[in-house]
């Protein structure tokens, strides 16, 4: 789960330009939040993994994913997608009418995600909108307040027109396996600086080493020690941009206990050494560039 605050207490909206090309492998990796997200793709093409689906967009779509989703973004070259995220509440408060009415049976539903097609109409219509919360972020002087109206217009959108039909069974199983999936993400997200084996994954999730193995294929399509030792890859390589720590000292806080082990993965993972990689950050840096670190979850 992302550790980072969208937005602020008295207004959970924010607003991000990126560009897929600037980030690690052109890749937004595996997280999940409270936030609702929104993404319209302004130009490229990007793939989209979320829950246990995956599906690629062009220019001049988008998509809707819903709070606590998993979700990852790939793009094969240069790809720009606008995109905003906002806590529920945002569009409504939780002790209100609205909020239990228009708000709760969508978060609540089997609606993981929903796509956004130019070429059909109510979703067109939703495109429209996007597209007008993104334009009013640069250059409107009420832009909390024309944000908050069409944040509403857009939801009421996807309450018309979504399939929200609350299938329980459906939606108890797959909250189910994602939570578990969840728990044992954040189990490694906490705990990757110390050995970690199959068994204690399983252990603290309270399932069988089969079900673990079967929960990070499903969603993840990896193992869960592919999964730990990328994570503590990408820690890595943050921890290389944001000190000046050597690199054997990064290797044991990371949880690589050979630092020629860890550099050997951490050029086979980057196609560079680490300290190749810590220079070629420094100098996108100095030559104005933005830096994109690998996600923090």
């Amino acid at each position: 789960m992302e550790t980072i605050q969208h937005g602020s207490n008295n207004y959970p909206f924010n607003f991000y330009y990126d560009n897929l090309a600037l980030f690690d492998f052109n890749c937004i990796e595996w997280h999940w939040h409270t936030e609702l997200e929104f993404v319209y793709i302004e130009s490229g093409t990007v793939t989209f993994w979320i829950g246990e689906r995956q599906f690629t967009l062009s220019e001049g779509n988008g998509v809707f994913i819903n709070s606590k989703i998993l979700h990852r973004f790939y793009s094969p070259a240069e790809a720009v997608i606008p995109n905003f995220v906002c806590m529920p509440s945002f569009i409504a408060s939780q002790d209100t009418l609205l909020y239990h009415k228009y708000i709760l049976p969508v978060i609540s539903s089997s609606l993981t995600f929903q796509i956004f097609y130019a070429d059909i109409p109510w979703q067109a219509k939703a495109l429209s909108i996007i597209r007008q919360i993104i334009a009013v972020q640069d250059y409107c002087s009420s832009s909390e307040l024309t944000t908050s109206f069409l944040i509403q217009m857009l939801w009421l959108e996807i309450y018309e027109n979504a399939d929200i039909t609350f299938i329980k069974d459906h939606i108890n199983n797959s909250a189910s396996s994602q939570a578990r999936l969840q728990l044992m993400m954040q189990y490694i997200h906490q705990n990757y600086m110390h050995a970690i084996s199959l068994d204690d994954i399983a252990e603290h999730a309270k399932v069988s080493k089969s079900t673990v193995l079967n929960l990070f294929r499903k969603y993840l399509h990896i193992t869960p020690i592919e999964y730990l030792i990328n994570y503590r890859l990408n820690e890595a390589a943050q921890s290389l941009i944001k000190t000046e720590k050597k690199v054997n000292s990064i290797s044991y806080e990371t949880g690589f206990n050979n630092v020629d082990y860890f550099c050997r993965l951490f050029k086979k993972h980057y196609q560079l050494t680490p300290t190749e990689y810590r220079k070629k950050k420094l100098c996108d840096s100095i030559s104005g560039q933005s830096i994109s670190l690998p996600s923090t979850t």
